[in-house]
């Protein structure tokens, strides 16, 4: 049986506004019958390739792995047209050997942090692990917010606690994630990505999911977030990135991603500086309509090695 939200979640919400989720609905549902004609179709793919995290997050991870997901970051297709992905995303103890591969070139290092998935260890451990990531090389944390906190009301303590994490972060990106499956509305994941936003610097991001649980990135999530940005944007000046991570592997499905930011926020966030996709098995089925766009011919799927297991 759901549990009640506490009484701060009220106050902020009357604060902030809450979410028309029918509205929500309606409006993600107009983003899958856009028709997307030739040219822009290949702009909007190679632009995906550019905003993917391309991602392994193991316990078989090994170094060769690491070695074979750094060169299809770096050289995603034999087409010179074809952008490098932004980032290689794996644990932090596989920071320092994707470091070596991607050191100098356009490709980051982003390491998931803060006891991920689940960020259930004492704020000083987690703390320790941000600060170990970024002393092998991390460009980029992905963080997980202390969810307990937030369904129990205790705003402060996670604001504290993301604020905690900037410090450690130093001047490497973070990327907050709220994990929608957990706060299980829109008007929860509104809430939480107001408290996120209001503790991290412009250049970080907020992000949907883990790509642990059994619901991910969707059109809809995507979208209240979208729309959180925007607003806090239009009251603070200030320029949040934005991450939908886990359940896309489609090349359809993240047209439509692109479209969501276009119609939302604007070019300014159609940019790897404020916008990835955090889907490894998305980029192969990136890279195979690219080559039937170029060709007229689908490749067989297995024509794109996969450097990862799906994510």
């Amino acid at each position: 049986m759901p549990v009640a939200p506490p009484k701060a979640f009220f106050r902020v919400l009357d604060e902030i506004g809450p979410v028309d989720a029918v509205g929500i609905e309606e409006r993600v549902a107009k983003y899958t019958t856009r028709s997307i004609k030739k040219e822009a179709k290949v702009w909007g793919l190679r632009k995906a390739v550019s905003m993917v995290d391309l991602t392994t997050l193991e316990g078989k991870d090994t170094p060769g792995k690491i070695d074979s997901l750094c060169s299809k970051a770096l050289h995603p297709s034999d087409d010179p047209t074809v952008p490098t992905v932004a980032a290689v995303c794996v644990y932090p103890s596989m920071v320092r050997r994707a470091k070596s591969h991607v050191a100098d070139t356009k490709v980051r290092v982003a390491s998931v942090a803060t006891a991920f998935p689940s960020g259930q260890l004492p704020l000083k451990l987690r703390l320790q692990e941000v600060r170990s990531a970024v002393t092998d090389g991390a460009d980029e944390i992905d963080m997980v917010i202390n969810r307990g906190a937030f369904l129990s009301g205790e705003y402060n303590e996670v604001r504290d606690e993301i604020s905690a994490v900037v410090e450690a972060c130093g001047d490497a990106a973070l990327k907050v994630i709220l994990e929608v499956s957990e706060l299980e509305t829109y008007d929860s994941i509104r809430v939480a990505s107001f408290l996120a936003m209001e503790s991290i610097r412009e250049g970080d991001f907020i992000k949907t999911s883990t790509g642990k649980t059994s619901l991910n990135a969707t059109l809809g999530n995507n979208q209240v977030m979208l729309e959180a940005i925007r607003d806090f944007y239009l009251d603070t000046g200030t320029a949040i990135g934005m991450k939908p991570a886990g359940g896309i592997r489609a090349a359809k499905q993240a047209l439509q991603f692109l479209i969501a930011i276009k119609e939302t926020l604007g070019d300014a966030w159609l940019t790897n500086e404020r916008y990835r996709f955090g889907a490894s098995a998305l980029l192969n089925d990136l890279l195979r309509q690219l080559a039937k766009e170029k060709s007229g011919a689908y490749q067989a799927p297995y024509y794109f090695s996969d450097a990862t297991d799906s994510y």
